[in-house]
């Protein structure tokens, strides 16, 4: 009876005790777990230092968007070589120099004209440019060499009739002559890219090497070209087309990237991008190249300077600009030169460099 009394009082106790005990904690939420930082497209400009697959940004080496100290210099020495030059290249107070466009559809449409040839458009870089007391028309003479379809395979030789065109179709009607080329802006693509970063096989690295070819290329066609300015692709993600949508023409501005930090790399006894080749100024491998107006931003979405790419910016494809997008463009190329330390001081009726 002892016995039995002493387990009835043990089992209540136990569960007095199981009474008292804390509850079990709740099991842990699951993690939601969004795409890595690295994915978003963010323009260069913005990005700085963080990165997209790995690559960081900024639109110079280092997450800045300035030119380091040694290629700035060695940018203001070049700059400071352009002169006017009669039709045989030699130095004359009668000469003049030209500032050449290279590129495709979106290129000409942006700097002159759909159909390449004149009349300019009014509102197009060389439409403003023409109707602009402060640039200057007397020893300057802006040329479109852009064309539809002329995508970055097309300019890789210096054999390219797309040279010969330049030549024979825009420069000696001028009375001009390839030994005048001085400067250049280039803004190329290359047509219906498929793979995007971080593979290795990406669009992004085949046109990293088409520039490298573009270079040197323009280097042999224009033997005094001092300073070429690189531009990417505005927004491609209103595309309807395969031509170039995104991420691909957000990309590109890797590439370019890519090429001006290998031929600093290249000038300091770095190891310059293989897939980019050799981009040695000194000894005229390639010109000098910077960056010109960097003109990507997320769409609709306005980027640090306010920039946007509306539906409205482009033509029934998407991808090529409408008349307001060749205006965004033109007024983004006219600001840059006039006001660019690289080029006001030949640009503008007596501009300066310091």
């Amino acid at each position: 009876m002892r016995a039995r009394r002493r387990t009835l009082v043990g089992l209540a106790f136990a569960s007095a005790l199981i009474g008292c005990a804390s509850p079990p904690p709740p099991p842990p939420k699951p993690v939601v777990v969004g795409p890595p930082t690295d994915t978003v497209r963010i323009p260069l400009t913005d990005l700085l230092a963080r990165t997209y697959y790995g690559n960081t940004g900024g639109i110079y080496p280092g997450g800045i968007n300035q030119p380091p100290a040694d290629h700035d210099s060695a940018a203001r020495a070049r700059r400071n070589s352009i002169k006017p030059l009669d039709v045989n290249g030699d130095e004359s107070p009668f000469g003049k120099y030209v500032l050449l466009s290279i590129g495709m559809s979106n290129a000409t449409q942006e700097w002159c004209s759909q159909s390449s040839g004149p009349p300019c458009a009014p509102w197009t870089f060389m439409g403003k440019a023409a109707a602009d007391p402060s640039v200057n028309h007397y020893t300057m003479v802006i040329v479109n060499g852009a064309a539809d379809a002329q995508d970055a395979p097309e300019w890789r030789s210096p054999t390219s009739p797309s040279y010969d065109r330049i030549k024979v179709a825009r420069l000696a009607p001028l009375g001009l002559s390839e030994n005048q080329v001085q400067a250049a802006w280039v803004k190329l693509d290359d047509p219906k890219p498929s793979v995007s970063l971080p593979a290795d096989s990406a669009d992004a690295n085949a046109l990293l090497t088409n520039l490298g070819l573009v270079l040197r290329a323009l280097r042999v066609r224009y033997p005094n070209l001092r300073i070429v300015f690189l531009s990417s692709r505005i927004y491609g993600g209103y595309g309807t087309t395969d031509l170039n949508p995104e991420p691909y023409a957000y990309e590109g501005g890797f590439s370019v990237k890519w090429a001006i930090e290998s031929q600093i790399n290249e000038m300091r006894g770095l190891p310059g991008n293989p897939r980019a080749g050799t981009l040695n100024y000194t000894k005229k491998s390639a010109p000098l190249i910077l960056w010109g107006p960097y003109m990507w931003a997320d769409g609709a979405t306005p980027r640090s300077d306010g920039l946007a790419w509306e539906r409205a910016d482009f033509e029934e494809d998407g991808t090529h600009p409408s008349q307001s997008g060749e205006t965004k463009v033109g007024e983004r190329l006219l600001d840059f030169f006039k006001n660019s330390p690289y080029s006001r001081c030949w640009f503008v009726v007596n501009g300066y460099c310091l």
